[in-house]
């Protein structure tokens, strides 16, 4: 959720900051806020986007070597300036910013009102500021020390960076569920809630684990735990360039990342795909195989995208491997008490890697003794350390906070792992295992025919851009990619959409069709064909609009529908790569043609790490 960037050194820390929190933004867009500290507290908050703080900021006169930054998604308290971060103590002790919730706030805060605590905003974050100002006072204690006691009290997530103005030369920064990353500089130290606003200062860095507590000068770092056990912190080389953070000459990351899934996906099976097209090697899953291969059930949890991404892996598994596989909502898994088997596999999808429901799903069915597989896409992040093994999706920065090259990308690995079990299992054959092989790597060059035609998908948002209601209809493989054609279009454009198994039309949706409401189905030629022109035939029997994603070369759809879009014929496993293309390109368009903020869609961030 909310972007924290902080820095202590010998420069100066304000453009170091802002340029973070523009790195940052798509982590939350309701408000923004810098404290720097110079002698004594320089502190500016806004709400709205980061270049309106900078705007309110611009005439200021501005200087100091340590500082912090927070752009926010509001959790307690609307979007405002005082609800803004940071968030100082009341007797200015103590400045703070803070990603997640703090889920006891009030109890404290009642606790701190009734010794005379008094309180401004109405968020939990203030309230913890409160709390460490209160035992740092009461108790004569250090800043650490009253930092550390006061999260001891504390139930919930954060990530935090602390300063205190008693204490000039140092930051304290502490992750209990939410990510956090120092940068190792020469004499430097940048904090942030993930590395895309320290990739252009250092490739070195130290990743938090959950209950660290880090006393950062700009010459030395110290790593204890909330329960001040002497921590070795280890530094990692990150493999990231600045320019996969930039636009790179794109109007925005979301069409620049659509257009970025032939390398993506390339990248995903680079190195597991043997260079004759002999096998796959999923190295990460190297030492889990035998018990893959021996799995009774596999149950896959994630949220949003990654859920579809996993409905479609369901789909490949089931197919390939012939393993039953269930398919959850990370939210709803941990809280309704799901059966789970010592023998049963789990697999956690996450872009981030940070998903708080997914890490939670993950936690509990370790503690059910079942085998925790991740698939994720941020090296160092939560997911791969608390999981048993996994594989990287390898689709580099996404941007973005509607996912793209996530969903092509995740279901890239969904496939490879199903082939690979299948062939294992003996339910494919050499042939048809090195069949799918060759299919699957010639995937990305299908996908850049596609996006050759992209001004086709443009033409079709001229038209139907004021439409304030869309159906999207599949079967099979496809219906998972109806669910994410239509999650993708009211994400970043707001009209509603609604994904449906093809076949269930008749059970309700049919009764909302006429000539202003937008049909799109999936209709690619499978086994199932027939049945979708029927569905199509329905549909324009009620004066239905319908657009279709077709097969080069399909004559009988074509006769029907008001609007085609070819794809490249392919296996029908990995059709779903190729017809979700289409898909992500219309909404796109259709979000621009209605003057959307594509990058940065109302009340959404990019990554849910709170409940």
């Amino acid at each position: 959720m909310c972007g924290i960037v902080g820095y202590i050194g010998n420069k100066e820390a304000y453009p170091i900051l802002m340029n973070g929190l523009k790195r940052l933004e798509y982590r939350g867009y309701d408000s923004a806020g810098i404290a720097l500290l110079n002698g004594q507290p320089l502190l500016y908050k806004k709400k709205g986007k980061v270049n309106d703080l900078e705007n309110y900021i611009s005439d200021s006169i501005i200087s100091g070597q340590l500082g912090i930054g927070h752009t926010r998604w509001a959790t307690h308290g609307e979007p405002n300036d005082v609800n803004a971060h940071p968030h100082t103590s009341e007797h200015g002790k103590f400045i703070i910013i803070h990603n997640g919730i703090i889920e006891n706030y009030a109890r404290i805060k009642e606790k701190l009102e009734i010794r005379g605590v008094t309180f401004k905003s109405a968020t939990d974050t203030e309230v913890l500021a409160n709390l460490i100002e209160y035992i740092y006072i009461k108790g004569q204690v250090t800043a650490e020390i009253a930092v550390r006691l006061a999260l001891s009290k504390v139930e919930g997530a954060y990530g935090l960076v602390i300063l205190c103005v008693d204490e000039p030369d140092r930051l304290i920064a502490a992750r209990k569920g939410s990510p956090l990353v120092v940068g190792v500089g020469d004499e430097e130290y940048f904090i942030a809630s993930d590395a895309t606003p320290i990739v252009e200062h250092t490739k070195s860095v130290i990743y938090l684990n959950d209950d660290d507590v880090a006393i950062i000068k700009k010459d030395e770092l110290v790593l204890k735990t909330v329960k001040n056990d002497k921590q070795t912190p280890i530094v990692h080389q990150l493999d990231l360039d600045v320019g996969e953070i930039d636009k790179s000459g794109y109007d925005h990351f979301m069409l620049k990342e659509i257009f970025e899934q032939p390398k993506s996906i390339l990248d995903t099976f680079r190195g597991r795909v043997a260079p004759d097209l002999s096998g796959l090697n999923l190295g990460g899953l190297f030492n889990v195989i035998p018990q893959m291969v021996k799995a009774k059930r596999i149950i896959i949890v994630a949220c949003g995208t990654s859920w579809h991404a996993g409905l479609l892996g369901e789909y490949l598994m089931e197919d390939m491997a012939r393993i039953p596989v269930e398919v959850e909502y990370a939210s709803e898994f941990r809280y309704r008490n799901p059966i789970i088997n010592m023998d049963d596999i789990v697999i956690a999808i996450s872009q981030s890697g940070e998903t708080a429901d997914t890490l939670a799903a993950i936690r509990l069915a370790k503690e059910k003794g079942a085998l925790v597989l991740g698939i994720c896409n941020v090296v160092g992040s939560s997911i791969p350390r608390e999981t048993d093994a996994g594989v990287y999706t390898h689709a580099g920065p996404e941007i973005g906070v509607a996912s793209t090259k996530a969903f092509t990308t995740q279901v890239t690995v969904l496939a490879m792992m199903a082939m690979v079990m299948g062939h294992k299992r003996g339910y494919l054959s050499d042939k048809k295992y090195l069949g799918l092989i060759k299919e699957l790597t010639e995937i990305p060059g299908k996908i850049e025919k596609i996006l050759v035609k992209s001004d086709a998908c443009k033409e079709l948002a001229t038209l139907y851009q004021r439409a304030t209601n869309f159906l999207y209809l599949g079967r099979g493989y496809f219906f998972p990619v109806a669910l994410e054609g239509a999650l993708k279009l009211k994400e970043i454009s707001y009209i509603h959409a609604e994904g449906y198994p093809a076949a269930e039309m008749k059970h309700g949706p049919i009764a909302l069709i006429d000539q202003n409401m937008p049909v799109v189905v999936i209709a690619t030629k499978d086994k199932s064909y027939d049945k979708i022109v029927s569905n199509i035939q329905e549909v324009k029997a009620r004066n239905g609009v319908v657009i279709a994603i077709v097969t080069e070369g399909d004559s009988v759809i074509r006769k029907l529908a008001d609007h085609v879009f070819e794809v490249p014929e392919s296996n029908i496993a990995f059709e779903g790569l190729l017809t979700v293309v289409p898909l992500q390109l219309l909404s796109y368009y259709i979000a621009v043609m209605r003057g959307c903020n594509v990058d940065q869609p109302r009340n959404l961030a990019k990554s849910v790490t709170v409940e």
